[in-house]
């Protein structure tokens, strides 16, 4: 966008927003605050969005802290991601009725608006797009969610604490697959948010806001803020090639040491924007009458996810924390053409042994003897 292209607007014209999406027939998710945390949730009007809360993060530790100003979006990733909504976590797929006949369950889907969609997880919609979405055959459930997507993102000027998405290259501002950004900046100016627009969809809904054309130096300045936030990562990814070091550490001792910190709890791939894999499951009722078939998020930190017959192939601690952490940075490149991690710091933050995935990465690369293992 060029800065003739940037309008803005003002906090009652968020609100606003809100009402036009939902009046456009869309099911509006954004963040919110519930349960200690702020999560993504539907929203039915611009006023549950979290004004004036931020967060603190590190290692095992997620906290909110009530903040100066009235910020909506000055807070990094929450627990949830917003790959629930386009790969719910349990899916009915067939009923069975008494005659054995299987009868798919239609799935139809609301139209999604997803709002304050930052870089990072820009990048794991479009991850999970190639995923789920792309190759012979694709999900059609994710297809149906995705097809009508409007997509609201917000360039980052204050990451976290766990973030690390300027290494990644997904952050922390946002450049391609939005229908509307947004830069929100507080201060004697007041509270108002730059709008770029990045699809006719996305044009059509911000010809129904009230808005100004920004300024230059509105514009500078918010460019500014968010090429700054750049270097205010909490964290960052050491500055070599992964791929390889992961594939010459395979025997390392290092999993091992990881191992003795790993709960295998899977809380790490919960959390995961980009974690995809599912098992099926039959239920049935008391009179075996009536049966159905789930599909619902499964785990490789589970005992059973690589069972064949006889046993499951990785018994270990050691081997699943192995598995995950050598396909998400390594062979992710191999089957889908990227990492298949976005940076966002869920991990770190969600694990209660707080293990991080930048500092294990690290000592493999220090004990591979890499110069470049401090980053």
């Amino acid at each position: 966008m060029m800065p003739d292209d940037t309008v803005v607007i003002d906090r009652a014209g968020l609100d606003h927003l809100v009402d036009v999406l939902r009046g456009h027939g869309y099911r509006v998710i954004g963040p919110q605050v519930r349960d200690s945390a702020i999560v993504l949730d539907v929203l039915d009007s611009g006023a549950a969005l979290p004004a004036g809360w931020g967060v603190e993060t590190a290692p095992g530790r997620y906290r909110l802290h009530r903040r100066d100003d009235e910020a909506v979006f000055a807070h990094s990733a929450g627990p949830g991601s917003w790959k629930q909504f386009l790969h719910p976590p349990r899916r009915k797929m067939l009923e069975i009725g008494p005659d054995l006949e299987a009868v798919p369950v239609e799935d139809v889907p609301p139209r999604f608006a997803f709002l304050g969609v930052r870089g990072c997880d820009l990048a794991s919609i479009e991850i999970l797009g190639r995923v789920l979405g792309g190759g012979t055959y694709p999900d059609a459930s994710f297809a149906a969610r995705r097809k009508d997507l409007f997509i609201v993102a917000v360039n980052c000027t204050e990451p976290g604490g766990v973030c690390f998405c300027a290494s990644m290259g997904t952050g922390p501002g946002v450049s391609a697959g939005y229908d509307l950004a947004l830069t929100e900046r507080t201060g004697a100016d007041g509270h108002h948010f730059l709008v770029e627009v990045g699809s006719p969809d996305g044009a059509r809904i911000l010809a129904e806001l009230t808005s100004r054309p920004a300024e230059q130096a509105e514009v500078t300045r918010a460019r500014t803020e968010v090429s700054d936030a750049a270097g205010r990562m909490g964290r960052q990814m050491p500055e070599l090639d992964i791929r390889a070091l992961l594939r010459d550490s395979l025997e390392s001792p290092h999993w091992q040491d990881v191992a003795s910190r790993c709960l295998t709890c899977a809380n790490c791939t919960m959390v995961c924007p980009t974690c995809f894999c599912t098992t099926t499951e039959d239920v049935t009722d008391l009179t075996g009458d009536h049966a159905e078939r789930w599909l619902r998020w499964a785990s490789c930190f589970e005992g059973d996810f690589s069972y064949l017959h006889g046993g499951s192939v990785r018994q270990s601690g050691e081997s699943r924390y192995r598995q995950w952490l050598t396909h998400k940075l390594g062979t992710w490149h191999d089957q889908f053409g990227s990492s298949g991690c976005v940076g966002c710091g869920r991990c770190i933050a969600w694990c209660p042994a707080g293990i991080d995935i930048t500092a294990e990465v690290g000592k493999l690369a220090e004990l591979a003897g890499d110069p470049d293992a401090d980053g």
